[in-house]
């Protein structure tokens, strides 16, 4: 039995305006490779739950951009992608199916529109897959293609033990440009944002990884890329639980890989954690801010969590980064608070708190959100089908308080101010400061490793 596992990597930006940035905007390309070079943990954590008897590859579209070169020697092939390439999905899906191959689909966007994917698919995985795969596989080597169920859904969403993960198939990404390998150390999220669909996949409750089965996964990675490794944990907030962070840095002291994850502002109140984080290696925190906008946090999360710790945002970067952590602060614009004046708004803050890094998105309902719910209850789409447009810099609803055109240059003069090369070197020289003071801390300070 042969399978094979695609990876749908990579996104395309579709205003041309922002495809021709690309090229003119260093801080702007950096973004785009890195997100286009992210592994598939999912597929590679689906090789690692399939019969060692099976013949399994991991492929990313980039291997085979054309028809000729497409391998058809697969039984099966099991494919994900994000929303932004789901129409492409579905194209190599459909090519498939011609040629005679089952076709699974899955992920975060086939959760959420199982329907429209079954159009293209032999069966559709809806969920977590753990615990689906497996079951998939059976039922394929049983019956073939007729003895694959139309979908699969979990029996209880959001409860998958991480105690239960088996190890990624981690070699399988050997001798591929990735400049990130990713872990992934905990699941679910407790605020509930208008706009996220992940929480939608893993429930408000945050499941942890054993430290253990964690520290066998880094090892596996420092086994098989080295030291220079860099590795993005694929979570939503790695550090929602501090006693359970705290074991974890802990664990991880020994460790010499660079590491880059996503968490809150909650976490420059620990001075121990933060501490932690530098000596293990962490050297980027990605933030969610969304804005600086108090009619805008108001509506964002349930709770209001992020309204009521804006007078802290930058407080918490100052804290985060003077700890030799460099913050990804994360903005959106296009919200029904954002008026024309949001982008020098936010042009300013970002100066003023010195941030050392910013992703500027625009508001994207994507599949499964309430935001799509209430942008279509309110009749504001632009377009009936825009999946292709969901790169969280492409336009796809009437704005508020502003018009279409007012928010596509106010984002693209934005772009400009944070992606130019002269901030990039600002912030260079300031990440540049910062650590050498740490080290001159170190030097007098026997007791630290200076690291």
């Amino acid at each position: 039995m042969r399978v094979g596992l695609i990876a749908m990597s990579g996104v395309r930006v579709i205003n041309p305006r922002l495809q021709a940035a690309g090229v003119t905007l260093p801080g702007f390309v950096r973004r785009g490779e890195v997100i286009a070079q992210l592994p598939s943990l999912a597929l590679i954590t689906l090789a690692a739950l399939t019969p060692d008897d099976v013949d399994i590859e991991y492929l990313e579209i980039e291997d085979f951009p054309s028809e000729e070169i497409r391998p058809t020697h697969f039984d099966l092939v099991g494919i994900s992608s994000y929303t932004a390439r789901a129409y492409d999905m579905y194209v190599l899906a459909d090519w498939y199916r011609e040629k005679g191959v089952a076709v699974v689909l899955g992920g975060l966007h086939v959760s959420q529109v199982p329907e429209e994917a079954q159009a293209h698919a032999d069966a559709v995985c809806i969920g977590e897959a753990e615990t689906l795969w497996p079951r998939i596989i059976a039922d394929f080597r049983a019956g073939g293609r007729a003895g694959l169920q139309t979908a699969y859904r979990e029996e209880r969403p959001g409860h998958y033990d991480l105690a239960d993960s088996p190890m990624p198939r981690y070699e399988l990404l050997l001798g591929r440009r990735h400049n990130r390998i990713t872990v992934q150390t905990v699941r679910g999220c407790p605020l509930d944002c208008e706009f996220c669909g992940a929480s939608k996949l893993y429930g408000p409750k945050f499941r942890r990884k054993p430290v253990a089965k964690v520290m066998q996964e880094l090892d596996r990675i420092e086994q098989l890329w080295g030291a220079n490794a860099f590795v993005e944990f694929a979570d939503d907030n790695s550090f929602g639980n501090p006693h359970w962070a705290r074991e974890l840095l802990y664990a991880m002291r020994g460790v010499k890989l660079r590491w880059f994850t996503e968490t809150d502002i909650s976490i420059a109140d620990d001075d121990e954690l933060l501490k932690l984080l530098f000596e293990t290696g962490c050297r980027q925190l990605l933030i969610g801010f969304e804005s600086i906008a108090p009619a805008t946090l108001s509506g964002i999360d349930r709770a209001g969590w992020k309204r009521r710790h804006l007078e802290r945002y930058q407080d918490a970067i100052r804290r985060i980064q003077n700890a030799g952590i460099s913050v990804n602060g994360c903005f959106i614009v296009g919200n029904d608070g954002d008026t024309p004046a949001v982008f020098e708004e936010l042009r300013d803050f970002i100066e003023r708190s010195e941030l050392l890094d910013a992703q500027i998105t625009i508001l994207t309902p994507f599949p499964g959100t309430r935001l799509l719910q209430r942008l279509q209850h309110e009749g504001r789409l632009l377009y009936e089908h825009f999946w292709d447009r969901c790169t969280l810099f492409d336009v796809v609803f009437e704005p508020k308080n502003m018009t279409v055109a007012q928010l596509e240059e106010g984002h693209m003069w934005l772009m400009q101010e944070v992606y130019g090369e002269e901030r990039l070197s600002r912030s260079r020289r300031r990440y540049v400061d910062i650590m050498k003071r740490l080290r001159e801390n170190a030097t007098e300070d026997p007791a630290s490793d200076g690291r």
